[in-house]
């Protein structure tokens, strides 16, 4: 079988991809690609990304010039969510979504969630906490960011309040975007709000081999 993914190992939404893949033990090829990421950080700081997604060739397969894309044995999908689904209904449907089209829809609308409700806050505090040039940070723009997460993330603890995963009681595919958004979180803010079932479901995820390949600091901290 031969699979690729394109993206980088810092970016969530190919993390998100990451994750699945190593859920569903598929070896892949990883090829660098990033408009706004390189080695040595981002282009924001002056520094050179690793490139690839305005070519041709690339966006002949994802027109959007964005990342992750994968290649499936010739089938070419993009878009973080719609992989992480794809990959779920054709390698595991048990794992992913046990195999119900209930569980199915429960788990894509908190991906659709965290998508809409958790990045553009989260990457806001990125950006002003370390990828932007020290001249162009923000501690109000810091301060606004947190505050947001915040109240999202008291949605999240109120639905784990209610069962143990986000879309149940057993893992599943919408436990994915979840794991990256809680330990990132974990990792940006020294001081977090009270949230007993939020601690009990980070502590969870991380027992999950998986999550090995998104625990490394550097991945959520790189700028």
């Amino acid at each position: 079988m031969s699979f690729q993914l394109w993206g980088r190992p810092t970016s969530a939404r190919t993390q998100k991809v990451m994750l699945a893949l190593a859920e569903l033990k598929i070896d892949y090829d990883f090829v660098m690609a990033s408009a706004t990421m390189g080695p040595n950080g981002s282009v924001r700081k002056g520094n050179a990304p690793f490139g690839l997604v305005k070519t041709v060739e690339y966006l002949d397969k994802n027109p959007n010039g964005t990342i992750p894309t994968i290649d499936d044995n010739g089938y070419v999908l993009w878009e973080s969510n719609a992989i992480v689904q794809y990959l779920g209904l054709k390698y595991n449907p048990s794992l992913f979504f046990n195999d119900n089209v209930k569980t199915f829809c429960s788990a894509s609308r908190w991906m659709m969630w965290e998508n809409n409700n958790l990045i553009p806050p989260m990457h806001t505090l990125s950006e002003h906490l370390f990828r932007l040039p020290a001249n162009l940070r923000n501690r109000t723009t810091i301060s606004n960011a947190k505050e947001q997460l915040i109240r999202e993330f008291s949605i999240v603890e109120y639905q784990l309040s209610k069962t143990s995963f986000i879309a149940g009681e057993e893992w599943s595919m919408g436990d994915i975007p979840l794991t990256i958004r809680c330990h990132r979180w974990h990792l940006l803010v020294e001081t977090l709000p009270k949230m007993p079932n939020l601690e009990r479901y980070y502590k969870s995820v991380q027992l999950r081999p998986s999550f090995e390949t998104i625990r490394n600091t550097d991945l959520h901290t790189a700028g």
